[in-house]
């Protein structure tokens, strides 16, 4: 008996043969491993995904570890795509992880080579980059899932599913749309996007560590107020990051159930 035979004994049982073996031969690859992105890759490889590149420029700071799944004590200061290949790993020692600590960008997008993936995640941060993934990704022949904001949130009960032009309250979105309509360009298709309606307010003071290396301080991120002119730090919690990089992981699971029933 093989190990994956033990490892996805209760997944096989709910899905089948057919659907498994679909699963282990499709290639993802995820952008941004960080709040959203890390909680999706590990569903992903626990869910039987055996192809999976992780893409993250980031070390993990000790303001990290409130939200992402590879954060620790233990970890701050190493890159995050090596953190979670090595865990990743140790759930399916088989699976093939690739582990590229990189930005994406309009400048390097043709060294991801999005046309080999089945599926591409966006879990990014930068408006721009983001941007750029949304209108390159949606070309391809493999789907694309996206991550909207996920800060500022804490009613597990409002996160959503949408296509990208429906997705509703949410600044980060409002903010690539509007990006596009200026620049008058527009994904080639149809892009499912993980999303909550819910904006509550900072009640504390603070954003990152306190000190120079700091740099959730020195990016735009997904934390930020896509209103503002100057990007905001803002709070996060565990569970919401987590459910939209399940969502995102689940999005995926279901369209290759899709695909083993022809």
């Amino acid at each position: 008996m093989g190990i994956e035979t033990g490892i996805f004994n209760r997944t096989k049982l709910l899905v089948g043969d057919e659907m498994m073996d679909l699963i282990s031969r499709q290639k993802v690859i995820v952008f941004g491993v960080g709040g959203v992105g890390s909680w999706c890759a590990e569903s992903l490889v626990r869910s039987g995904i055996k192809h999976l590149t992780i893409v993250d420029s980031d070390c993990v700071c000790i303001t990290n570890i409130n939200r992402q799944l590879l954060a620790t004590t233990k970890t701050i200061g190493k890159p995050k795509v090596e953190v979670l290949k090595e865990r990743l790993l140790e759930i399916n020692p088989t699976a093939e992880i690739t582990a590229l600590q990189k930005i994406y960008s309009p400048e390097n997008y043709t060294e991801f080579h999005l046309e080999e993936y089945d599926y591409i995640v966006d879990a990014i941060d930068s408006l721009s980059n983001k941007a750029h993934l949304l209108l390159e990704g949606s070309k391809q022949k493999g789907k694309l899932f996206s991550s909207m904001g996920a800060a500022l949130k804490m009613d597990p009960t409002a996160i959503k599913v949408a296509e990208f032009w429906n997705v509703r309250g949410c600044p980060l979105g409002s903010a690539l749309r509007k990006k596009m309509k200026r620049e008058k360009t527009f994904p080639k298709h149809k892009i499912q996007c993980v999303y909550s309606e819910e904006l509550l307010e900072n009640q504390g003071e603070g954003g990152n560590c306190g000190t120079d290396q700091c740099v959730c301080s020195k990016k735009e991120t997904n934390n930020a107020d896509w209103n503002s002119k100057k990007a905001q730090i803002n709070g996060t919690m565990a569970h919401i990051t987590a459910i939209f990089g399940f969502t995102l992981a689940g999005l995926i699971c279901q369209d290759i159930q899709k695909k083993s029933k022809g």
